[in-house]
């Protein structure tokens, strides 16, 4: 683990680590915007660039599998090459293949530029919570670090649907991607200049190249099996198939790590109870979170008439809730409180907001429902999310902070992955059962369809209430794990007084 930092040896480099972290939350802010942003330029780019209908889905999945297929692998690069380095490679990657794709001029140079930034966004992300991770031991300035990074995890995507509607409305969809290059530029040179990294966290064993094909076949196979059950319905052969092939590689995979000697994944990462619980509950109340995401975009403009930018303003009241909730109530309160009582009744209050959202109607008052159901959904999600990435992390020895970082984010891709192709199929069967039900006695055509819609949304979004629930359960009943206090985080998870030496070394290179 490193030699520990003398008493008396100043924090070296301790102002730095607070500027680190506006680069790394840019980073951050980038990749997770990125997950949105295309889905607002989508039909002009389709047109411009001649992608078929059958064919256009691949622009989201193309990057969904990458990225989804080869974060585990990204963590254990990460681990091995140092995080700083592995997040500078993934920055300049990202903006090259958002480069691609803004230039893009046929279907097959788009798709190649998706996948490059999913492959190279599976390098980032990871590096950038485990620097997080690695940087900040002291609990009370790991609450404030991950506080900002858990408000910008949890509302970037709807910033990018704000960013992606003025872009596409008033200059061009190619700008969708060009706006990595100034993100990713300025987030790079930063890290270079001002990042740190803590000396003895890197682990050089030999890659597990058995662990990487069969991680990377298994999330693929499942990523796309729920993406295609989207597009192909749930009955479809290569659908079945491919959460087959899913579950045995897995299977396999978890076989060839309980045995190699230097595993992609160390299974004493994932089976502590709480990051266990942290990832079950964070990966099922993002399937609540990205459903709904879809649905309250749908309403918003087909049902309601919104354009692109005026959909992505309504959404703000969400990402206020959320920097809230992250910031200031489960910044200030996660050295005070156990993380469970802030997580379980995050979800809960999520619940809530979720629950407000099922009363919707084709004429439903903005100010009246949307609005404050958003703002509870925002807090409560907030709230949990913030001590549920630092939890993730706590107490994971130096050398495995990539992969249990990783972990994170496989969390979030494949709830994503989940909750899209799920709620959506839920609706869809919702929409049609109502046409079927309404259409005899139906004197206007347009108004049906209307109602049937939100009837789809509002059905789905039952569930997603009943998934939060879920949620809450997971994170009350696991997480067991006491407030962590005001002291210095070690690697095991507990906390020592500021006098004490560090478990996790922080003397930079």
């Amino acid at each position: 683990m490193g030699t520990p930092l003398p008493k008396s040896a100043p924090l070296e480099g301790d102002a730095r680590r607070w500027k680190a972290l506006v680069f790394i939350a840019l980073a951050q802010l980038m990749v997770v915007l990125d997950a949105t942003i295309v889905n607002i330029a989508l039909p002009s780019a389709q047109t411009d660039l001649g992608i078929s209908d059958a064919n256009r889905q691949w622009v989201i999945t193309a990057y969904a599998l990458a990225f989804g297929g080869l974060l585990l692998f990204g963590g254990r690069i990460a681990d091995l090459w140092g995080r700083k380095q592995t997040f500078v490679t993934g920055l300049i990657g990202f903006a090259l293949a958002s480069a691609i794709g803004g230039a893009a001029q046929n279907e097959a140079m788009m798709l190649g530029a998706r996948a490059l930034q999913g492959l190279f966004g599976a390098l980032l992300a990871p590096a950038a919570l485990s620097l997080l991770a690695v940087m900040f031991t002291d609990a009370k300035e790991r609450a404030k670090a991950f506080g900002i990074y858990g408000a910008i995890a949890g509302g970037g995507g709807a910033v990018g649907l704000i960013l992606g509607g003025f872009l596409t409305e008033y200059l061009n969809w190619r700008w969708t991607f060009f706006v990595n290059i100034p993100f990713a530029a300025v987030a790079a040179l930063g890290a270079v200049l001002v990042i740190r990294e803590p000396a003895g966290g890197r682990n050089r064993s030999p890659l597990d190249i058995p662990g990487v094909v069969l991680s990377t076949l298994g999330l693929v196979s499942l990523v796309y099996g729920f993406t295609r059950a989207e597009s192909n319905g749930w009955s479809d052969a290569t659908t079945y198939g491919l959460f087959i092939a899913a579950a045995v590689l897995l299977l396999a995979f978890v076989a060839v790590e309980a045995r190699v000697k230097h595993p992609l994944l160390p299974l004493r990462v994932v089976t502590d109870r709480n990051r266990g619980g942290v990832y079950a509950s964070l990966g099922l109340a993002v399937i609540a979170m990205f459903g709904l995401f879809l649905f309250l975009t749908y309403y918003l403009q087909v049902v309601q008439g919104f354009s692109p930018v005026k959909t992505g303003f309504a959404f703000l009241p969400m990402i206020a809730g959320m920097i809230t909730g992250s910031t200031q109530i489960g910044a200030r309160l996660m050295t005070r409180v156990s993380p469970r009582l802030l997580m379980g009744p995050g979800f809960l209050l999520a619940a809530l907001g979720m629950l407000i959202l099922t009363q919707l109607s084709v004429d439903s008052s903005y100010a009246g429902l949307i609005l404050p159901g958003q703002l509870l959904l925002g807090l409560g999600m907030g709230t949990a999310f913030m001590p549920a990435m630092s939890l993730a992390t706590i107490g994971v020895e130096a050398r495995d902070a990539g992969v249990a970082s990783a972990m994170v984010n496989t969390s979030q891709q494949v709830g994503g992955a989940i909750g899209t192709a799920l709620l959506n199929t839920i609706a869809a069967s919702a929409t049609t059962a109502y046409l079927a039900d309404h259409a005899a006695g139906a004197r206007n055509a347009q108004l049906l369809q209307a109602q049937a819609q939100v009837s789809g949304y509002t059905h789905a979004i039952w569930w997603a209430v009943g998934i939060l629930t879920v949620s809450a359960a997971i994170a009350f009943t696991l997480i067991n794990t006491r407030a962590p206090g005001s002291g210095t985080v070690t690697a095991s998870g507990d906390t020592e007084g500021v006098e004490d030496e560090f478990r996790i070394p922080v003397v930079a290179h």
